[in-house]
């Protein structure tokens, strides 16, 4: 199969979240017809190879963000600049999915000693809902691989996300009166300064992780002592920070109110010594991991050992003239074909995960 031309067909059909049809039908046609049994699932689909042994899941998403100002062509109507595609979604991940596609077909009739389960979603930019909904359906799984552009760096941890809404409360008073009210906006004022002042113990490959206030919202009117201030606090948490004790310890550095809006992104990390992260390290040639800002549908697997790496740049994702090159591509095949044989020779043979 043309790497270019599968590309290319990918990245054509627009599939921003919530249309991800007419994608699936389009990727579960090709790979029916090269031979593939592919089960379908929603706008999901996935299919296996090998017979025995471990079983590996790679999982790419099909649905992209929405196209964003400053495209300098139309983002639905992909364009080649040299070996460069330019498309919605070219990088954020279809250049993933025709990297995995890519290394299905060149395992396809490989004797492999493991199972493997290529998944595709929809979803995932919008909440993880189509891995959420497809991972009972797989059934029992020992390892996975996250397609997501990485430059094929393996990524062995990813930052979680927790978003708390507090809210300060006071009295409301004429301004002229003040001292017969209490400020809320004040009390706000006081706890976003110590949010500022927070600090919290760093991951070895994230970092540190910093209590960000995003939106703040108080007062009825501007002659009146404001009685409510809410704000919003993201935290992009990291695997050795609980995100119950990250809430309890940020309530209780706080005057105002605190309540979980969402924790539903999960810090997660894969112990090095895992066959997936020697398997993966061994396919890109380098020694160690590093770690992952963005959150990927990794958060939804539980305690199921896994890597995030592929082709492709993060810091293209999400804005104006996304690309893929062509060698990129061509690399990201030649890597997921590698990691398959890696971990097929690598992982112990008895089912241990699930």
């Amino acid at each position: 199969m043309d790497p270019a031309a599968l590309l290319e067909s990918l990245v054509t059909i627009p599939s921003v979240s919530g249309s991800e049809q007419a994608l699936a039908d389009h990727l579960a046609a090709l790979m029916t017809a090269s031979g593939f049994q592919v089960q379908r699932h929603g706008t999901s689909l996935y299919f296996e190879l090998g017979k025995g042994g471990p079983r590996l899941l790679l999982l790419g998403h099909l649905d992209t963000v929405p196209p964003c100002e400053g495209w300098s062509a139309d983002p639905l109507k992909p364009w080649w600049a040299g070996d460069r595609l330019f498309g919605l979604g070219a990088n954020d991940a279809k250049g993933c999915v025709a990297a995995l596609v890519l290394a299905a077909l060149a395992l396809r009739d490989m004797a492999l000693d493991a199972r493997v389960v290529f998944a595709f979603v929809g979803g995932e930019e919008v909440g993880g809902q189509g891995i959420q909904e497809l991972l009972p359906v797989l059934g029992p799984l020992d390892a996975a691989v996250v397609g997501e552009p990485t430059g094929l760096t393996v990524c062995t941890a990813q930052r979680g996300m927790l978003i708390l809404k507090c809210s300060a409360r006071g009295e409301s008073a004429h301004v002229a009166h003040a001292h017969l009210g209490e400020n809320a906006v004040h009390k706000a004022a006081r706890d976003i300064a110590r949010l500022d002042a927070l600090r919290f113990e760093p991951h070895l490959l994230l970092g540190e992780a910093r209590a960000q206030v995003t939106m703040v919202n108080g007062g009825l009117a501007k002659n009146q002592v404001p009685d409510l201030c809410e704000f919003i606090v993201d935290v992009r948490s990291t695997p050795n920070l609980d995100h119950a004790a990250l809430t309890s310890l940020i309530t209780a550095e706080l005057e105002s109110e605190v309540e979980v809006f969402s924790d539903r992104y999960r810090p997660v990390a894969t112990d090095p010594r895992e066959a997936i992260v020697r398997a993966a390290l061994a396919a890109a040639g380098t020694q160690g991991g590093t770690g992952s800002a963005t959150a990927s549908d990794w958060a939804y697997l539980g305690r199921l050992p896994a890597v995030k790496a592929g082709p492709g740049d993060t810091y293209r994702s999400h804005r104006p003239d996304e690309w893929l090159a062509l060698g990129e591509l061509r690399a990201g095949a030649a890597f997921y074909q590698k990691l398959v044989l890696n971990y097929a020779r690598m992982a112990p043979r008895e089912s241990h995960h699930g």
